[in-house]
């Protein structure tokens, strides 16, 4: 496979707009297919969610997406769901399709009635600006930012021709299962949408859900996956699984450096794990731990913390097998090996002073347990974080 331009606009088939006027934006994509989406775990499910589900559960076929951002129409009762079909049926009416076959979206802030005569003012000229240009996508990844510092975008063409792109958004209450976070990701390979939705669950499970900002889940994630079939290519599964992976890892990995106030991204990496889901325990604790990410923020190599993260993330491990590193990528500095601190020279200190001030940090562990592994993303814990969600609303 090899990156390519474009954003989901590098797909067949798609066709995508938006507006960022002020805090309120609102965006369309166009593209007809067979679809699938995973939402979010928290127990309060905003009204886009709930109508975007049970049309993806009803007939597994979306023909557009509608969404807008400064107001996450979430905890709005049944007025919600109402807004919510009403966005969906000015699209639909617009575009004359059913409005069955218009997926909905929205991110900002929770509690607030979505204002729909804002929508009605500006949706002609949403519709004015679809374009399949690299500038289209870009408008759309716009329209839904929120405290977002830039646009998350991202493409790739496997080698049998077939395109995947992605847009998604997210900057903070991100912890996915998922967090506040939405992506729309596109490909106009020949697919069905059962296949469409195992392999979006298992792609998000190793990307969306690998990442950790500040560990709250929000109320509106949502990720929709629609092929348009306009390549005519039927590609085999496991090469289109391993593309998707690459999107979605790749868009997940912008969220994360992307963390409101963050200066750092953070990579755990964990080996020698006894089951993969005890990896995961640890990665992700790891990445969630306010000490680990102030610490990381500092510059200050307080390892510790890691070890404490690994020894209470219900992970099943032995401290006498875990080894631990610290790596920008190029320069690894070893500082725990089978249990055993290990005696760091000058040069090592030196080496691990220049990783710390990195804006990419490495955290590489291995368990000794077995050989099941996985990695997670997250950010540094910033005084800019406790500036931006202090005044949030105000």
């Amino acid at each position: 496979m090899k990156p390519i331009d474009g954003g989901i606009c590098a797909v067949k088939g798609v066709h995508a707009g938006g507006i960022k006027p002020g805090k309120n934006g609102l965006g369309v994509i166009t593209a007809s297919g067979n679809s699938a989406g995973v939402f979010t775990r928290n127990k309060v499910i905003a009204a886009p969610l709930t109508v975007t589900r049970e049309k993806i559960a009803e007939i597994g076929h979306l023909s557009a997406v509608i969404m807008n951002s400064g107001n996450a129409n979430a905890f709005t009762g049944e007025e919600g769901i109402d807004d919510s079909v009403y966005m969906a049926k000015l699209l639909a009416d617009k575009l004359n399709i059913p409005d069955k076959q218009i997926g909905v979206a929205s991110t900002g802030v929770i509690g607030k009635k979505l204002d729909t005569n804002w929508l009605d003012e500006n949706i002609d000229e949403v519709l004015n600006s679809l374009s399949n240009s690299s500038d289209g996508s870009h408008s759309a990844a716009c329209s839904i930012m929120t405290t977002d510092t830039f646009a998350k975008e991202s493409a790739i063409e496997l080698n049998n021709g077939i395109r995947i792109g992605g847009i998604a958004k997210g900057s903070g209450m991100i912890e996915p299962n998922m967090g506040t976070m939405l992506a729309f990701i596109y490909t106009d390979a020949v697919l069905d949408s059962k296949s469409l939705n195992k392999c979006l669950k298992a792609g998000v499970d190793k990307s969306f859900n690998m990442i950790v900002v500040d560990g709250d889940t929000s109320t509106n994630d949502m990720v929709l996956l629609t092929a348009t079939g306009e390549s005519g290519v039927e590609t085999d599964i496991n090469e289109f699984q391993e593309g998707l992976d690459f999107v979605l890892k790749n868009l997940a990995k912008m969220i994360a450096r992307d963390g409101e106030g963050a200066t750092k991204l953070i990579e755990a990496n964990v080996d020698g794990a006894f089951t993969y889901y005890d990896a995961c325990l640890v990665a992700k604790s790891i990445v969630r731990s306010p000490l680990v990410k102030t610490a990381i923020f500092g510059h200050d190599p307080n390892w510790g913390r890691i070890i404490a993260a690994i020894g209470y993330s219900g992970a099943n491990i032995k401290q006498d097998e875990i080894s631990l590193a610290f790596s920008d990528g190029k320069n690894t500095v070893g500082l725990v090996k089978n249990g055993r601190i290990t005696t760091n020279d000058r040069n090592s200190q030196n080496a691990l002073k220049n990783i710390m001030e990195k804006k990419d940090i490495k955290i590489l562990i291995n368990l000794g347990m077995d050989n099941k592994s996985a990695t997670a993303w997250g950010c540094d814990l910033t005084y800019d974080y406790i500036k931006i969600n202090a005044e949030y609303t105000t």
